[in-house]
């Protein structure tokens, strides 16, 4: 079985499982909130965790806010920043990318909706990187109106990473609160807080091989955040709730694996260029998505034109290959992906995508992309053959 949908969910660290069986083994357990030494064990243990992952991730421990996962995490964001109404502040605009994870979209839709706020959203050029001429442009113009702007560092659909350092840069410029939403990044590249003009990122345990349910969010000045969880003071009162100490601790070996595996990234990005070299040779009409400028390492996005994605994914699982398509749809009313409209793709071709992404481990990538390749060319050459002379229509 080859599990290739690491940007969805990655299934767990090889590390990760072999620590959280030896810790259920050993324990202590308790609340890290209690006063008794059980509980204080436990919280010593975590907070031992909070500055391990500042040392990774560049960012001061009293920085880091343990939550749910990024959905939380952004949603946080959102509501330390804009809560107040663009009455109070002043302050009305917000400006966002056509190519934001839906969590972004829905939030700034709520935004938008129920606080009046009006959103800019920066147009993307063919290979999927946002526009920083356009975004200079409107921070110079509007800058004394702009309350955040929310970009991404890395797409989840096409893996492409973004100028956001150049981002950061501009808006610490202007004066202006910059959340990036690192939930694809981070665990996949390289990533210092500290080097970086960003306000506010995220993090999501199940992006990176910890458990689901826990995620880290990053503030440069936590007393910024405003808390959408309330409970008993816990995350120095920003994120109420008994914190998971288990999946926290998790987190931190699937973060470490991480830090220590470094190398591996080279490996995994020239032979998933390989395998793409190879697909396009084999296949000249098939597309690959954002092929000309940086992407994670181990993701791609590819579409045969006329053969959809469904189809194809079907048939790879049918030999133990599981990938994602990235198009929300039913087989009578099929739905583009929004990322893919952005970049101008045809519908007729984003229908046909399916994205194949791989993280740090297994170790086997050459043995896995050799594979995948196979199987996938035979899957192209059988449903080529089913969809006749219409092929291109």
């Amino acid at each position: 079985m080859i599990y290739a949908d690491f940007n969805s969910s990655s299934p767990l660290n090889p590390e990760v499982k072999k620590y959280l069986h030896e810790r259920l083994e050993t324990g202590p357990y308790g609340n890290p909130n209690a006063i008794h030494s059980m509980g204080q064990n436990v919280l010593k243990g975590m907070e031992k965790c909070r500055r391990i992952i500042g040392n990774i991730l560049g960012a001061e421990p009293e920085q880091i806010t343990f939550t749910s996962g990024s959905s939380e995490a952004i949603t946080t964001v959102f509501h330390s920043v804009l809560s107040l109404g663009y009455e109070k502040t002043g302050k009305s605009i917000v400006i966002t990318s056509s190519i934001e994870h839906a969590c972004v979209r829905n939030n700034l839709k709520y935004y938008e909706e129920e606080f009046g706020y009006k959103v800019l959203v920066l147009p993307v050029n063919d290979q999927g990187v946002v526009n920083i001429n356009v975004l200079e442009e409107w921070l110079n113009a509007y800058s004394s109106e702009v309350a955040l702007v929310s970009i991404m560092a890395a797409n989840n659909e096409t893996g492409v990473v973004q100028p956001f350092s150049q981002i950061s840069d501009l808006c610490h410029e202007y004066d202006i609160k910059y959340f990036c939403d690192t939930t694809q990044f981070m665990g996949k590249l390289p990533f210092d807080f500290s080097q970086h003009q960003i306000d506010f990122a995220v993090c999501s345990g199940h992006k990176l091989g910890a458990l689901s349910g826990v995620g880290i969010l990053l503030a440069k000045t936590p007393t910024a955040l405003r808390p959408l969880i309330f409970g008993g003071g816990q995350e120095h009162g920003i994120r109420g709730g008994t914190q998971n100490y288990l999946a926290i601790e998790c987190l931190t070996v699937a973060l470490s694996y991480f830090e220590e595996h470094q190398e591996n990234l080279v490996l995994l990005e020239n032979l998933k260029k390989e395998f793409e070299r190879k697909l396009k040779l084999s296949f000249p009409e098939v597309e690959i998505f954002g092929d000309e400028v940086q992407r994670l390492p181990g993701t791609t996005l590819v579409a045969y034109p006329g053969i959809h994605g469904q189809a194809v994914q079907i048939e790879l699982e049918s030999h133990d290959i599981f990938v994602t398509t990235t198009s929300a749809c039913s087989d009578n009313d099929p739905e583009p992906s929004n990322v893919l409209m952005a970049m101008n793709v045809k519908p007729t071709l984003s229908r046909g995508v399916i994205r194949i992404s791989l993280g740090l481990w297994p170790e086997n990538y050459e043995e896995i992309y050799e594979t995948i390749y196979r199987i996938l060319s035979l899957s192209y050459q059988k449903l080529h053959r089913l969809a006749g002379p219409d092929l291109q229509s």
